[in-house]
């Protein structure tokens, strides 16, 4: 498992890149006549008052090879179908680089929409021949947004606005939470008992997604003054999220499959504990393991340039994803409703249920969102999944954390079997009181 998680690091700190607004790279000739115009950069500009600016190190050679930005709206239309001299005539916009720094203001529009950046020369539709290409340019490229006051300074496209002070707030009310539910936490750690494991589990899990929201956190904080941002912390975000998500996904399947296939030969007197067999252990490291290539594969098929696309949709590895979880929550909904049919005691149903719902709420928030985003604007979708799956999983905790830590119907369920559950009340010299 070890070896599993360091291969899992590596690969996702090395491939991450910077997936920021400003770009630095190669005007190539070669790649921009292979692709009938290079791609550099894709931005979705909002209403208005947009601008990019690109910056070259060489102006002199850009402007003997007749170098040029073209800028593409209309990203729906089949282009690959077109002649190389036809597609370059579809831009919207043209700006030639003969010049140290070019600028070019983004026209209005009603509504936020997706800008495409390719650069062109003349040697674009010529035909491939043995002479040596042309050097290539060193640029730099800024696309920008308005700001607040209205002028052209966030790095932000339109889908990725409003992030980072989400994040914000999310770092601000797991503060205030640590701050009251750490001191009882930890002494329900201290305490051991059989649903340690479940709490030790749950609490890395938690732990994780506030360490992803952290990391995404300084990551947008730096995008925003520079337009890369830290790809390392991006890279760790993501990392972070993952493992978090297949850390839930193993404790919420051992819980469910032990309890179920244990029950005919374990003692009445014991109906909660976290149960190991072949069979569960088996079935829940399967999930993992599938689930962990799912979310490897989305990453690198992702979208490009989003620094959150871990919930977007986008790719196959995405929908196999959603089916996936849709498939466990079928399945935890048979387990669960197998203990439940059986059980007499209204305490120990009450107990099954309120774990149901948090079990429900984990698997269902993401298929769920999915279908509902498409009732959206294209720049709101990416934000309303990834909002609504952090907060939903968020929720999800707490409600598992209520039913194992509190003192109410955990410790009424607990009392009936003398120690099933941590927090009883019934320590070793205790016992003969229940």
């Amino acid at each position: 498992m070890s070896r599993s998680l360091a291969a899992l690091v590596a690969a996702l700190l090395l491939s991450s890149a910077a997936s920021g607004r400003t770009v630095r790279g190669l005007f190539k000739t070669e790649a921009a006549r292979h692709e009938h115009g290079q791609l550099v950069a894709q931005f979705m500009f909002q209403g208005g008052n947009g601008l990019v600016v690109c910056r070259l190190d060489q102006p002199g050679p850009a402007a003997e090879k007749g170098s040029r930005l073209l800028l593409y709206q209309d990203l729906d239309s089949d282009l690959d179908n077109l002649s190389c001299s036809q597609r370059l005539s579809k831009a919207q916009l043209t700006v030639s680089l003969s010049q140290e720094e070019q600028n070019q203001t983004i026209p209005g529009q009603v509504s936020p929409s997706v800008w495409q950046v390719r650069y062109a020369d003349r040697h674009t539709c010529q035909e491939s021949s043995v002479a040596p290409p042309p050097s290539d340019l060193s640029f730099t490229l800024l696309l920008l947004n308005p700001d607040s006051a209205g002028n052209p300074l966030d790095h932000f496209s339109a889908e990725e606005a409003g992030l980072h002070g989400f994040y914000f707030l999310l770092l601000l009310a797991y503060f205030i939470a640590c701050c009251i539910y750490v001191q009882p936490l930890l002494q329900a750690l201290r305490k051991g008992g059989p649903m340690h494991t479940v709490l030790r589990v749950l609490t890395t899990a938690q732990a994780l997604q506030c360490f992803s929201a952290l990391c995404n956190y300084i990551h947008l904080s730096r995008f925003s003054r520079d337009g890369a941002g830290s790809p390392l912390m991006g890279g760790l975000a993501e990392l972070w999220d993952m493992v978090s998500q297949v850390s839930m996904l193993y404790l919420l399947l051992s819980l469910c499959l032990g309890w179920t296939l244990s029950r005919g030969r374990k003692p009445q007197s014991r109906p909660l504990q976290w149960e190991r067999s072949p069979a569960s252990t088996a079935v829940a490291v399967g999930g993992v393991i599938t689930q962990g290539a799912l979310l490897l594969w989305e990453q690198y098929s992702g979208s490009e340039g989003g620094h959150h696309s871990y919930h977007g949709q986008q790719n196959l590895a995405g929908l196999l994803l959603v089916g996936l979880r849709v498939v466990l929550a079928l399945l935890l909904a048979s387990v669960l409703y197998q203990i439940i049919s059986t059980e007499r005691s209204t305490l120990k149903r009450d107990f099954y249920f309120t774990f149901a719902k948090g079990c429900f709420l984990w698997f269902l928030c993401h298929p769920v969102l999915v279908l509902t985003s498409g009732v959206f604007n294209d720049h709101q979708r990416e934000k309303v999944v990834t909002i609504g799956v952090i907060l939903c999983q968020s929720i999800s905790m707490v409600v598992l954390y209520q039913l194992f830590l509190s003192r109410s119907l955990y410790w009424e369920v607990s009392s009936l079997s003398s120690v099933s559950l941590p927090l009883t009340m019934s320590r070793t010299n205790h016992r003969g009181r229940y």
